[in-house]
């Protein structure tokens, strides 16, 4: 039987909250983030590579589901495995306790990973040790990071700015899961992005996670302008030249207003008698 290889290093976390999990990998490989990665809400997350045994993801998810802690998935994934498991490599972490890597004695080198509370990161063929130990201390210097995607990916840009795959750059992807986060509030899947070949993937997929973040993410209270005084009549006159009149009162606005987001793709920011910020400044740009 042939293996398929695929030299990589990721990070499996999760949040500090523990209410989301997550995956980012890069790699010198095609869709890496086809094969890698998998995650569940409420369970855990995984990343399987060099010669990925696929079968891990769900297996690794099934064991964590049923209470099994991120080591002892990670021992019984090798141990069911009739495979070359001396090329394996796998992250696993779960919804509380610390995460678990293994890397098999015959991974090509730099080989080799490290795990704590609610983390493990590892890599294969890469530039060397320091691809790992950046990523760990990119991860902990960024605890404060209230976004698990973007603390991931200053995990995997860390890893990237040490060398990463030694053979250079191709792939990137990142997954976050969180119960009821993702779009409208009918999915656990809050952040799914994939760049299958370029350049600098790492780079790219920090872009797609910026567009990610104004057309999904939900709006931080704390920041919303109530949709009164100057700044009503100013949507609303902004909304008039944009092509949707608003009715009169507040109602009116709201509708108008939500009806504009929609086809602009915002919609997941609009709130009731209010305006976020960030589709303020988008109005103001489609209107002049």
């Amino acid at each position: 039987m042939t293996y398929r290889r695929g030299m990589t290093f990721s990070i499996v976390a999760r949040s500090a909250d523990g209410t989301a999990l997550g995956v980012a990998v890069a790699s010198r490989f095609l869709g890496a983030g086809a094969a890698v990665p998998a995650a569940l809400a409420d369970v855990g997350a995984v990343a399987t590579q060099s010669y990925a045994n696929l079968a891990y993801r769900p297996q690794a998810l099934a064991l964590l589901g049923t209470g099994v802690a991120a080591p002892g998935t990670v021992r019984a994934l090798i141990a069911g495995d009739d495979g070359p498991v001396d090329h394996r490599q796998v992250g696993v972490v779960g919804t509380s306790g610390p995460g678990a890597t293994f890397t098999g004695e015959s991974c090509h080198p730099w080989a080799g990973g490290v795990a704590g509370d609610g983390y493990a990161i590892q890599g294969n063929m890469l530039a060397g040790p320091r691809v790992v130990t950046d990523m760990e201390a990119a991860w902990q210097a960024a605890a404060d990071q209230r976004r698990p995607a973007y603390r991931l990916l200053a995990a995997l840009r860390a890893g990237d700015l040490a060398g990463g795959d030694r053979r250079g750059r191709q792939s990137a992807a990142l997954l976050v899961v969180a119960k009821g986060m993702g779009y409208g509030g009918t999915s656990d899947v809050v952040v799914d992005l994939r760049v299958d070949d370029h350049a600098d993937p790492v780079t790219e997929l920090a872009r797609l996670l910026e567009m990610h973040t104004l057309y999904f993410e939900r709006p931080d209270p704390a920041t919303l302008i109530p949709l009164d005084g100057a700044v009503a009549d100013e949507v609303r006159s902004r909304l008039a030249a944009a092509g949707h009149p608003a009715g009169p009162g507040t109602a009116g606005l709201d509708t108008a207003l939500a009806a504009w987001a929609g086809i602009e793709n915002l919609e997941e920011r609009i709130v009731a008698g209010a305006i976020d910020p960030l589709v303020l400044a988008q109005l103001r740009a489609a209107t002049g």
